[in-house]
């Protein structure tokens, strides 16, 4: 089973259906949970549906089954560099290419990832020279190019303090979010910030986050949520180049955007009633008219009906019976009834149509034992027969008579 599930997951990742290739790859698992090959396999397909965290996990776990699987350690690198997470990815490419020597795709991507820590080193530096040109110290005697000048019968004033600090730049970091049916992952973009300097809180439609770097302003960001969440279940991480947030909602329901607004309210849940209230259960009798295939005429039955307010099948009075309709267009039923009836009145038949139409007009017009009459005799005798004696008929069964030259068999199941 877990095999042929396997085979239909790889031709789904093969005909680029990713998000059908990780359901097959996550029912597979579910029979064989001590699969490396298939978590492997399901962190390609994450890669290529950009779910990266998820892809990094996978990877994890099929090198804690099979510590020797070289591809488990490319796919953890390749998920590890979308995240910009190069140390970690590197030490995974580096790992696989000594189980892998010949695979030139573990050079190449850590090629890729010295040229990212490369980038991260100098953004670090620049940052830190940035902080000491922002904390420097001048002394009076450089304030002022020239000596002070007093008035006569003055003291010069000496009121500058020792020493005059500019304080850091104010921090500005980007922020983003996804979603799944059950959670809420917000990205902030905070590179190389110390965990001890984050500082996260939840509520149960607030979220709160100060980043609090020294020599810098801190940086707060708290919204008011969309929905509602579960403090309890939420949690967060802080990576080398991020501060992710996984935020457990409270209902499984899809949010618009991350902040709450007036314009983006949450959906309410409609309550749908289970069955008719206590004014609806008795029943209402209307004639249901129906086509009967085996007389090919129009039946009239009574039929009970459950009574609603919001639609009506039948009229009371003067007023026309309501029929549910998508389109804004209403439609005159009774004319439109009308003028089929009127059209059928003047169609000129001939053949078997025009003994139809006979027929039908007879039963129409007859009481109700010689319809019992017409409809006993039609079905008994396998439509052969057709009486409108119901005294005749009525007590008996009616015996099939074929058209002359031709024989009646009985049907054998």
């Amino acid at each position: 089973m877990a095999s042929d599930l396997e085979t239909r997951a790889k031709e789904a990742f093969i005909d680029d259906h990713f998000e059908l290739a990780v359901e097959l790859y996550s029912q597979a698992i579910s029979i064989n949970p001590n699969n490396a090959e298939l978590f492997a396999d399901r962190a390609q397909a994450n890669v290529k549906l950009n779910s990266f965290t998820e892809a990094v996990a996978d990877a994890n776990r099929a090198i804690e089954l099979d510590p020797k699987m070289f591809k488990a350690y490319l796919r953890k690198g390749m998920a590890c560099i979308k995240l910009e997470e190069y140390q970690t990815a590197k030490a995974a490419l580096e790992k696989g290419a000594s189980l892998a020597p010949g695979d030139s795709r573990f050079t190449n991507l850590i090629k890729e990832c010295d040229e990212g820590i490369a980038e991260e080193i100098g953004e670090l530096q620049k940052l830190s020279l940035d902080k000491a040109s922002s904390n420097v110290v001048i002394p009076d005697s450089q304030l002022l190019d020239k000596p002070a000048v007093t008035l006569e019968g003055t003291q010069p004033v000496n009121n500058l303090p020792d020493q005059v600090t500019v304080s850091g730049p104010k921090p500005n970091y980007r922020h983003g979010f996804y979603q799944k049916p059950e959670e809420v992952v917000v990205t902030i973009f905070a590179k190389g910030v110390p965990a001890k300097s984050v500082s996260v809180d939840f509520g149960e439609q607030i979220l709160s986050v100060t980043i609090d770097v020294p020599g810098q302003d801190a940086y707060t960001f708290q919204p008011r949520l969309f929905g509602k969440i579960v403090p309890a279940k939420c949690k967060y991480e802080v990576l080398s180049t991020k501060v992710e947030i996984r935020l457990a909602k409270a209902e499984a329901i899809h949010w618009a955007c991350l902040e709450f607004s007036k314009d983006n309210t949450v959906p309410q849940k409609i309550n749908i009633p289970s069955g008719p209230n206590e004014d609806q259960r008795k029943p209402k009798m209307i004639n249901m008219i129906c086509y009967e295939a085996q007389t090919r005429v129009l039946v009239s039955y009574p039929v009970p009906v459950w009574g609603t307010e919001s639609l009506s099948l039948h009229s009371t009075g003067n007023q026309k019976p309501a029929y549910p309709s998508s389109k804004p267009k209403t439609v005159d039923w009774d004319k439109l009834e009308a003028q089929v009836k009127k059209e059928e009145k003047e169609e000129k038949l001939d053949g078997d149509e025009a003994l139809n139409k006979f027929f039908q007009d007879i039963y129409k017009d007859a009481d109700e034992d010689t319809r019992r009459a017409m409809r006993k005799s039609f079905i008994e005798s396998n439509g052969t027969v057709l009486s409108t004696n119901w005294k005749d008929v009525g007590s008996k069964k009616v015996e099939g008579s074929p058209p002359d030259g031709m024989e009646m068999k009985k049907w054998e199941y």
